[in-house]
């Protein structure tokens, strides 16, 4: 008897002992996988507002830069919003702050849902049962199947349209004479390719000639030359780019033109009144018609001076008196007694 009830406190004790084990497991196990931030005294309380709450639930996980670090406890209406009370590890209270923002992710492309919040190292740690504040709504998978949707349908509606001829595609696919265009288009490029590829015509002896290319280069250099010589102000057109002086010369030269043209435009001066007044004009006009006909006169023989320059007797009479004249001046020169004796007689 005595060997049988010390078995029995042996086996009491034990299954003592594994109930014990089992409920101390069984309370870890729910305290750590229930808020996924240790226990109780090591977590707290922070809310966020959103428009959608995008499949999150109670239960699905708080994430800040991407690591797991709480879990949402419980969610409810307010007006068009949800509200969301979300627990969080205590180490994680001085990364979220005021400027850090929280967003709907998805923990899977099934569409479980998450909080996800940045973190942040400035603005103040948000306080415990304060709001963090909502960023931008993240891109949804309905949104995704709804953008694919409109495209398929867009898609749709572009093989519609090229089957029924409209646009350039819908054209070439059922436009017989465009296709036949097209094929003599290609055919004709396939031709000059060949030719420019056999050396002929410009492109193909510059492709082709090696000293056609070389002349090319050349004149490149030659121009860069030129160029560069601009570039340093030699020559009269460097000076006209680079020098300040030769440039204020030039504008003074054309704005003294314009000066004069404006005067000429305004009728001031000789020129202006030729140009604007019309009397003078006339004046001119008939002065330049009474020379013409003069000269014309003159050309004819008419008159005393047309005679002289047009009769050659009358020129040779006169000019054998102004020799005549000239040998009688020299005579009275050499004796002046013999032309100018004075003879006085008394009646």
């Amino acid at each position: 008897m005595p060997r049988t009830r010390s078995l029995a406190w042996s086996e009491l004790k034990i299954g003592i002992m594994t109930i014990t084990a089992i409920v101390i497991a069984a309370t870890l196990i729910f305290m750590l996988g229930e808020g996924q931030g240790g226990f109780f005294w090591q977590r707290y309380q922070l809310k966020a507002k959103f428009s959608n709450a995008g499949g999150v639930k109670p239960g699905s996980p708080v994430r800040v830069a991407g690591v797991d670090v709480g879990s949402v406890r419980e969610l409810r209406f307010v007006g068009a919003d949800v509200e969301m009370d979300l627990e969080l590890s205590k180490e994680m209270q001085d990364r979220v702050r005021t400027d850090s923002r929280a967003t709907i992710g998805s923990v899977s492309l099934l569409g479980e849902g998450a909080v996800d919040i940045t973190a942040a190292t400035t603005g103040q740690p948000i306080p415990e049962g304060g709001y963090v504040p909502a960023g931008p709504a993240a891109g949804q998978l309905s949104d995704v199947t709804t953008q694919a949707a409109k495209g398929i349908e867009q898609l749709s509606e572009l093989i519609t349209d090229v089957r029924s001829g409209k646009g350039t595609m819908g054209q070439l696919v059922t436009n017989e004479a465009l296709y036949h265009d097209l094929h003599e288009f290609l055919a004709a490029a396939r031709q000059v390719t060949q030719s420019v590829q056999q050396g002929r015509g410009t492109l193909g002896e510059l492709i082709n000639n090696p000293a056609t290319a070389k002349h090319l280069e050349t004149s490149l250099k030659n121009l860069s030359v030129v160029t560069d010589r601009l570039n340093a102000g030699q020559g009269s057109l460097g000076q006209l780019l680079k020098d300040d002086a030769f440039a204020k010369s030039l504008t003074s030269v054309t704005t003294n033109f314009d000066s004069l043209a404006t005067k000429i435009n305004s009728g001031e001066g000789t020129v202006g009144q030729l140009m604007n007044n019309k009397a003078l004009y006339d004046r001119m006009n008939a002065v330049t018609t009474q020379l013409e006909q003069l000269t014309s006169r003159l050309n004819q023989g008419q008159g005393t001076a047309g005679q002289l320059l047009n009769d050659k007797q009358l020129y040779d009479n006169m000019n054998q008196a102004v020799t005549e004249l000239r040998d009688l001046l020299a005579d009275v020169r050499k004796d002046p007694k013999k032309f100018l004796t004075v003879r006085i007689s008394v009646f």
